[in-house]
């Protein structure tokens, strides 16, 4: 009889964390495993598909555990793409640094910025919707700022080969320059706008033929 009674409570224990939870979780590994399971849904699904709800299945835990760590949909997202921008730095600090002239440098900036897109449209998207994110966060706006200081590290350099003036009127021209034609391309490729364009190539070959020529044509050797 005690050894029942033992098993009944074993099971509540257990329903009590949420219907098949993970009993071995503490703080730092839940708020992680909710993260990635917030960043598969977004790349399954898309910003329309994600709810707090499947990201707590998809964790195993309970329905109420994203908001008990995130206190809502847009703490959790927030976290999302804060690490989306920290990913994003280091593929733009990690892109031009085998480049030798700050040109080159510049355009394989571009392209891991497209590529970066493409990789990770939901986050991506996700990353640049104030609407869902809690659009005042300090370590949000660190994390964006981050990477446009990565792409204005790169303008200063090209504008100094260039004998250019290096004023902050003209780095912010250039990087507002530099970011549109990008960030642009990215949308109208995840939008399918270049699909007729590139036929009879896939994305991915349309963007490697010819991203690299456009931004040569953006930001030329000499």
């Amino acid at each position: 009889m005690s050894r029942l009674k033992s098993l009944k409570s074993k099971k509540a224990k257990v329903s009590e964390s949420g219907s098949g939870s993970r009993e071995g979780y503490h703080h730092g590994a839940l708020r992680d495993a909710l993260i990635r399971a917030a960043d598969e849904i977004l790349t399954e699904k898309g910003i329309e598909g994600f709810s707090l709800r499947e990201a707590a299945r998809r964790a195993q835990v309970s329905p109420a555990a994203p908001a008990h760590h995130f206190g809502s949909a847009a703490g959790l997202l927030t976290e999302v793409a804060i690490a989306g921008f920290e990913s994003l730095s280091r593929d733009l600090h990690d892109a031009c640094r085998t480049e030798a002239s700050p040109a080159a440098r510049l355009r394989a900036q571009g392209i891991a910025y497209v590529r970066f897109a493409l990789a990770h449209p939901g986050r991506f998207q996700l990353m640049f919707r104030h609407d869902l994110v809690l659009s005042q966060n300090d370590r949000l706006a660190t994390a964006a700022k981050a990477s446009m200081n990565e792409l204005e590290a790169s303008i200063v350099a090209y504008l100094r080969a260039k004998k250019k003036p290096i004023t902050s009127e003209a780095v912010r021209a250039e990087l507002l320059g530099a970011w549109s034609a990008v960030h642009g391309f990215s949308h109208l490729a995840l939008d399918g706008k270049f699909t007729t364009m590139a036929q009879p190539r896939s994305l991915s070959d349309f963007v490697s033929d010819e991203l690299p020529a456009m931004l040569r044509a953006l930001w030329p050797d000499r």
